[in-house]
């Protein structure tokens, strides 16, 4: 089960609405960096025919069936860090995270 944040939720709902279109988000991973994983959040406008969806309070979140293995319990939340600001992605699968925080392991 994907979740998201209250305060994730409200930003994707935003972006949404300030790109003026757009059914939700895409999450998925990518092959990369130096741990092997990297997150990949993207703004979709349709729902492929093999992907999960999970419906939110004001999007949904879509999931291709290879990425859902590593994102089964995620948590997506947006946070601010002094002058950083971004999604981060709170998953039990997790095994570590490179030092830089751009890629994980499982």
């Amino acid at each position: 089960m994907i979740q998201a944040t209250d305060t994730a939720t409200r930003k994707i709902a935003e972006n949404l609405k300030r790109r003026g279109r757009g059914l939700g988000i895409r999450l998925g991973v990518r092959t990369t960096g130096c741990s092997g994983l990297a997150y990949v959040l993207e703004y979709i406008d349709q729902v492929g025919a093999d992907d999960m969806s999970f419906e939110m309070k004001d999007f949904v979140v879509v999931v291709d069936p290879k990425s859902m293995t590593y994102l089964q319990d995620v948590e997506i939340d947006y946070v601010r860090q002094g002058l950083n600001e971004g999604f981060e992605f709170r998953n039990p699968v997790e095994k570590d995270r490179c030092g830089c925080g751009e890629s994980f392991r499982v």
